[in-house]
């Protein structure tokens, strides 16, 4: 007699992005192809009994409703919502999701999912991850989670996280290696077209240095002056010198006001800009070493490996739009 079904739930708030739930969805759907035999029963839910209208403006009718009880679930997993940041707090659905987690062999989220689902206290001390650009929301608003910004995918006890979007696959094809074995996720993956173990962490994606210059009008000016001129001297003494500071006050006023150290933010540009050299393909890492500042290509590759995660020259690889 075969066992029954594994329910697994997707939570899909107002505003939810398509990909988080179809994705997933479909790589339990494919699971059970390949095991041939239904392991996996999907059902949908929305936070009301109605038409959800998605990031894209498609919309898509939910199996239940947040209102409903659907009696034992195996996984229960939210969705995320570029609305969810600044979202009010749905208690319904906070109840709703404690009450069916608790009774759960696992739990989580999918990109933004997060800052919903942490409501509930379930992931309170544990280990998690988010969208990039989300990543400190959820650690300042839940300061007991162990935010892991630049990780795919995070399971820590019964609960399991996923990064940006896409990364709900890299989620499902995990949970499916866990309940299934290697084999059959590595097909399900294969048929999908998608890694099996995505290589590099999310941060590769992401584009921290495209935020607005912070603080006072004269930090301001320098902080362009830093993008515009990455190759220049920027050193604390310099950068003080620039907006007539003593290095000490400048270096106090800087972290105060942009919320990072001087260092800390010269890297931060010139990394950025050496990720746009190594995007249009052309130049070699050397090469782009030179122009954003770095004495040596080891230089640059320590510090892509710290903000990126990944050398320059994979990055070159992953991402260029035109190969050399």
């Amino acid at each position: 007699m075969r066992p029954s079904p594994l329910t697994i739930a997707i939570l899909a708030p107002a505003g939810v992005q398509m990909l988080d739930v179809a994705g997933p969805a479909d790589v339990f759907a494919e699971a059970n192809r390949q095991a041939g035999r239904e392991v996996y029963r999907v059902v949908t839910v929305g936070m009301a009994p109605r038409a959800v209208a998605a990031s894209s403006g498609l919309h898509f009718l939910p199996d239940r409703s947040v209102l409903d009880e659907i009696g034992q679930l195996d996984t229960l997993l939210v969705a995320g919502s570029p609305d969810l940041p600044r979202a009010a707090v749905d208690l319904t659905a906070v109840a709703w999701m404690r009450r069916h987690s608790e009774r759960a062999r696992r739990y989580g989220s999918i990109c933004s999912g997060a800052l919903l689902f942490a409501r509930t206290g379930l992931l309170d001390g544990r280990r998690v991850t988010t969208h990039w650009r989300v990543a400190s929301l959820l650690a300042e608003r839940h300061p007991s989670l162990k935010v892991e910004a630049d990780a795919f995918v995070v399971r820590d006890g019964p609960a399991c996280t996923a990064a940006g979007v896409t990364a709900g696959m890299d989620l499902a094809v995990a949970l499916v290696e866990e309940d299934l074995g290697r084999d059959i996720a590595m097909a399900v993956a294969a048929e999908l077209v998608v890694f099996y173990r995505r290589p590099g962490g999310q941060m590769q994606f992401s584009r921290h240095g495209n935020a607005a210059p912070a603080g006072r009008g004269a930090l301001q000016e320098l902080q362009r002056y830093v993008v515009a001129h990455p190759a220049e001297d920027h050193s604390v003494a310099s950068m003080a010198a620039r907006v007539g500071m003593s290095a000490r006050h400048f270096a106090r006023i800087f972290q105060h006001e942009v919320g990072m150290t001087p260092a800390a933010f010269v890297e931060a540009m010139r990394v950025e800009a050496a990720r746009r050299l190594l995007e249009h393909g052309h130049e070699s890492p050397k090469r782009v070493a030179a122009r954003c500042g770095y004495a040596d290509v080891n230089g640059l590759r320590r510090a892509f490996m710290r903000r990126v995660g990944v050398t320059p020259a994979e990055y070159r690889k992953r991402h260029a739009h035109v190969r050399a």
